[in-house]
């Protein structure tokens, strides 16, 4: 008796153990074909690593709950309507701060710095959310309060992905003023700057808002692509120092498109 309970405990944990994969095979054949566009059993089986039969059997799983569709080339599939179905309840209730405090938590905890989340408001940046580091204790809060687009690193990178009529005239309206002995005031400077920070993925500022506090910035994404925030994190030149900015750029990346999926973006 004890050794048939065991056998069905085990069975049922089999079952479960199964289903989970199995859920999890599924998600990765949509991601395929959001990636791909279109792919066909060999390409889906290949990618999530199982014999054709069983992609074959996803597929049409996913196909019955109209998730996907064969397109008129026999044999390829593609995401279907049901997915629009899903993904339109989505977007409205997404939340910047709510899915950014997570990877934020996380950021300032492994570089121990202040980290915020930020976005356009008018002609300025408005902070959302901070997290805030164990060596940051007493550190400025930022949540609420307007800072300037050139002077600041989430500025900047929002800037820098903008097109050149935008940028003219929300820095026409809020002016190049000068903040700290280092604030950019130059516009040309600043475009190649900008220039510079869509190229690399990252913009920074070294005591160009405040004297003593450098920053560097990422790009956050919502579901159609758009660059919507910004996620920084920032420190005292003593330890946040400019070479220290870029050795952390790839990190801070990261966090700005782990957010970006949180917000629904597709790379």
């Amino acid at each position: 008796m004890k050794n048939g309970t065991v056998r069905a405990a085990n069975g049922a944990a089999g079952t479960t153990t199964g289903g989970v994969q199995s859920v999890d095979r599924a998600v990765s054949v949509l991601e395929i074909l959001a990636r791909r566009g279109e792919a066909g059993v060999s390409e889906v089986a290949a990618d999530v690593g199982v014999h054709k039969s069983t992609a074959f059997r996803l597929l049409s799983a996913l196909e019955g709950r109209e998730l996907v569709e064969q397109t008129h080339e026999r044999g390829k599939y593609r995401l279907s309507f049901g997915i629009l179905r899903l993904a339109g309840a989505v977007p409205r209730r997404l939340d910047i701060p709510e899915q950014a405090g997570p990877v934020c938590r996380t950021l300032t905890a492994q570089l121990g710095e202040t980290v915020n989340v930020a976005v356009l408001r008018s002609h300025f940046v408005v902070n959302l959310c901070q997290a805030r580091g164990p060596s940051t204790v007493s550190t400025h809060n930022w949540i609420g309060e307007s800072t300037p687009l050139h002077a600041t690193s989430s500025g900047k990178i929002l800037l820098a992905h903008m097109n050149a009529e935008q940028r003219r005239d929300l820095l026409t309206a809020a002016g190049l003023n000068r903040l700290t002995p280092r604030t950019i005031t130059s516009a040309e400077t600043l475009e190649e700057q900008l220039s510079i920070a869509l190229r690399d993925g990252y913009a920074y500022t070294v005591e160009e808002f405040e004297e003593g506090l450098n920053a560097i910035a990422a790009p956050i994404r919502d579901h159609t692509g758009e660059v919507v925030a910004a996620v920084s994190v920032s420190g005292p030149v003593y330890r946040f120092t400019e070479r220290w900015l870029h050795e952390i750029a790839r990190d801070v990346i990261a966090a700005a498109d782990a957010i970006s999926r949180r917000m629904g973006y597709l790379d």
